[in-house]
């Protein structure tokens, strides 16, 4: 008898996680904090305040410009920024991390259930981090939807989820699974490839009729598969703009993986929402992109991960020197995209760097992108929330949305590392972390 994903990651869940899963906010709660960050690019507010009253936000601003509700519960963080929940607008939260031995072989010496029970406390820790929303760009057996309602049902905690069920792309190409003999991974519409705009129609429906809110796609080859250069151009023109078009028909983006210059500009052209990667962007694909509005996804995160594992000899061959060349053009690329207008949005890969760790890349964004630190702020919350198309309710500290609330020690306009150090954690009025353990609101998820 085959058990369902989420229902067997929860049975082998630690019984201590699982009896302490909080309930729902109730009530009235007035945050302080030494500074506000309202995540729409606006100057820092001085001695900050944000009220909540059950799952949604009534007011922020500065103290003593915002009615206190008589009764409310204070919780004071002191020297401290609040900020909007942080938004990860690519990862892989199913499954090892690629630091993990095991990775490498997953796909053929893992039961099908296991990535999912991973799932369960990479999720944990990616809240932790501050990350109240994300976005799962590929996942196998549609493991990302049988998390999501762990999460939505109270039986997991976790950020809120976008999810793309399987991605997909050419035979032979960056979705699919390379390196095994004939038969051994050969798939189809249903699990990561499609060829021809037929069949991709048919791929983009059957990952919506199972729950999909956004389509993956691989444009270009990559880095950590098998046997295909990392800027070659996959889809076609044609294809890809089935793919948005049926997309587009059923309410759906489309997110382009790409890494090649000359695959990047057939993503845009073809209308896609972002393009995940950018690593070899030129300036005509910038201007493009700044034309149609498409997003850059830089994922730098990855960029330093598969860089320091190319040289320290944990990947070698060709997808060693894939990785070196993937490092050093997103370097450029992040830079040539702030320049004309592009605009960015936060995504990590994590799985290919470890989850939890998720904001390293609001530093990497300056360090090696070149944004301020305000600019990388806005990128991992209001840009995030534009691209995920639900900026109606987060990504902003404002009234009327979601109570997604993070505060991080000192002033990281000043300090960007310290948004990889985040001290409170709220999503929908449920406080998840509080290290300062102030007041009554620490719920026991508190680790």
């Amino acid at each position: 008898m085959r058990i369902r994903t989420a229902a067997l990651a929860l049975t082998l869940a630690p019984l201590a996680l699982v009896a302490q899963i909080p309930g729902p906010a109730t009530g009235t709660v007035v945050l302080r904090a030494a500074r506000l960050i309202d995540g729409t690019g606006g100057a820092v507010i001085q001695n900050g305040v944000v009220v909540v009253t059950n799952d949604r936000i009534v007011a922020a601003g500065k103290d003593g410009s915002v009615a206190i509700p008589a009764g409310a519960r204070i919780v004071d963080l002191g020297d401290a920024t609040l900020l909007p929940g942080f938004i990860d607008a690519h990862t892989h939260i199913i499954g090892r991390p690629l630091s993990d031995p095991g990775s490498d072989q997953a796909v053929v010496k893992d039961y099908d259930s296991y990535g999912a029970i991973l799932s369960v406390e990479n999720a944990r820790k990616t809240l932790m981090a501050g990350f109240t929303t994300i976005r799962v760009l590929g996942s196998p057996n549609f493991d990302d939807m049988a998390l999501r309602q762990a999460i939505t049902q109270n039986a997991a905690i976790g950020p809120r989820m976008q999810n793309a069920g399987h991605s997909f792309g050419i035979t032979g190409g960056h979705c699919d699974e390379n390196g095994y003999k004939p038969g051994l991974q050969d798939n189809d519409y249903r699990t990561g490839v499609a060829d021809g705009a037929d069949e991709a129609r048919k791929a983009v429906r059957y990952q919506v009729k199972y729950g999909a809110d956004v389509i993956k796609i691989c444009a270009t080859g990559g880095v950590l598969s098998e046997g295909d250069a990392v800027g070659a151009t996959q889809y076609t023109l044609p294809e890809m703009k089935a793919i948005v078009d049926e997309a587009k028909k059923l309410d759906r983006k489309v997110a382009a993986h790409a890494h090649g210059t000359e695959g990047i500009k057939l993503a845009v052209q073809a209308g896609v929402a972002s393009i995940e990667h950018g690593s070899f962007l030129d300036e005509e694909g910038a201007k493009l992109m700044a034309t149609m509005g498409t997003f850059l996804v830089p994922t730098i995160s990855a960029g330093e991960v598969v860089e320091n594992y190319a040289k320290s000899g944990r990947l070698t061959g060709l997808r060693a020197e894939k990785a070196l060349a993937a490092a050093a053009g997103m370097r450029n690329s992040v830079r040539l995209a702030l320049r004309n207008g592009v605009p960015i949005a936060l995504g990590t890969d994590a799985g290919v760097g470890e989850h939890g760790a998720n904001g390293r890349e609001f530093t990497l964004m300056v360090t090696w992108g070149g944004l301020t630190p305000m600019q990388s702020i806005v990128a991992g919350t209001s840009n995030g929330a534009k691209l995920l198309g639900w900026d109606k309710n987060i990504g902003t500290l404002a009234a009327g949305k979601w109570a997604d609330v993070v505060a991080v020690p000192g002033d990281p306009t000043k300090d960007i590392t310290v948004m990889e150090k985040p001290t409170f954690v709220m999503k929908g009025g449920v406080v998840y972390r509080n290290s300062k353990n102030t007041g009554a609101m620490v719920s026991p998820m508190v680790p």
